[in-house]
């Protein structure tokens, strides 16, 4: 690859793109096997998707496994490297998961990464947070000489406000802003991250588009999700939390039973539908998570809403009032940062 002559942004190209974090970081037993794996990335191209994410600490037991699936995938097959945008995320400790924004880290975090990919290349690094100790400026500073070495093609942010996307995309144009968006995850609506990424032609990333899997209507109560990461996350504590916070799957449930698709396509719908309305909204990509091609393919398959069901669920959902935080206490300080 070359180097960056000028700055410039990664373009996100598709309606949908494809978080591989579910194949790999995961309760052991769920862990997806990687001929599996490798159909589930191959459903997706297939399907037209071109954006894909990953994390330098996404592994159960080996934080790189993510990492070296895709390595012996470009190995497998290497025709399908240059079809594909990969968005990396870096700089999390994967013991403590705590954030280390510092140039050490950054320098330590791309050499490593780059490393499972061919020609020592990736389209996007992304510091997964900001640790708090050094300003957003300063992060992206340390990341443009592997830029205009060609080790990097562009960057990306993650759960940071509106406010902070502006100061980063003041010091090198920022390609894409990674924010967990879904029917019960609104934030950057309100936190100026909409308002800034619109203002600026910045895509917003959209992880966790189906609520962790809640809006599927999948989880009822602890039972359904015994062994898994969910548990971290205070959403999911307890049998009443989980039930205070149903209406919101009773309300995709309601319009995916209207329509004969799934909820997890309405929850998707609802994300997409944003995008018919660019005066007033960033554009919005959702990267859902699957593990197996057909659960992925039901995801591509883009399901329309009309305007009146767009703002009928949108003045639903503003009467719907959620307890518990998106993660865990600990984690709070460094959200919406």
């Amino acid at each position: 690859m070359s180097s960056a002559t000028t700055p410039k942004r990664i373009p996100i190209k598709g309606a949908t793109g494809y978080g591989l974090m579910s194949l790999t970081w995961t309760s052991p037993e769920k862990i997806v096997p990687q001929e599996k794996a490798f159909e589930t990335i191959n459903n997706a191209l297939a399907d037209g998707v071109r954006f894909f994410n990953s994390g330098e600490f996404y592994g159960t037991g080996d934080p790189l496994l993510n990492l070296k699936y895709l390595k012996a995938y470009f190995e497998k097959y290497p025709e399908n490297r240059s079809k594909m945008i990969i968005s990396v995320k870096g700089l999390v400790d994967p013991v403590t998961l705590a954030p280390n924004t510092s140039p050490e880290n950054i320098k330590k975090s791309i050499e490593n990464i780059i490393s499972y990919f061919p020609d020592n290349y990736i389209d996007l690094f992304e510091p997964a947070r900001q640790d708090l100790k050094h300003p957003v400026e300063e992060v992206v500073k340390a990341i443009i000489p592997f830029i205009e070495a060609g080790k990097v093609g562009g960057i990306s942010l993650s759960e940071v406000k509106g406010d902070t996307i502006e100061r980063a995309n003041k010091v090198y144009p920022i390609s894409c802003v990674e924010l967990e968006f879904s029917m019960w995850a609104t934030e950057p609506l309100t936190n100026g991250a909409n308002d800034i990424c619109r203002k600026n032609g910045i895509p917003i990333i959209c992880y966790s588009p189906l609520g962790r899997g809640f809006l599927t209507g999948t989880i009822k109560s602890t039972a359904d999700i015994k062994g898994s990461i969910l548990t971290w996350f205070d959403r999911f504590k307890d049998d009443e939390t989980i039930k205070a916070n149903y209406g919101v799957v009773e309300l995709v449930t309601e319009y995916a039973k209207s329509k004969n698709v799934t909820n997890a396509q309405i929850a998707l719908a609802w994300i997409r539908k944003h995008n018919d309305y660019p005066e007033k909204y960033a554009r919005f990509v959702p990267i859902p998570s699957s593990s197996n091609p057909k659960r992925n393919h039901e995801n591509n398959t883009i399901v329309e809403l009309t305007d009146t069901e767009f703002d009928v669920i949108n003045e639903k959902l503003s009467k719907l009032k959620f307890i518990g935080g998106r993660y865990s206490e600990h984690a709070e300080p460094f959200l919406n940062v």
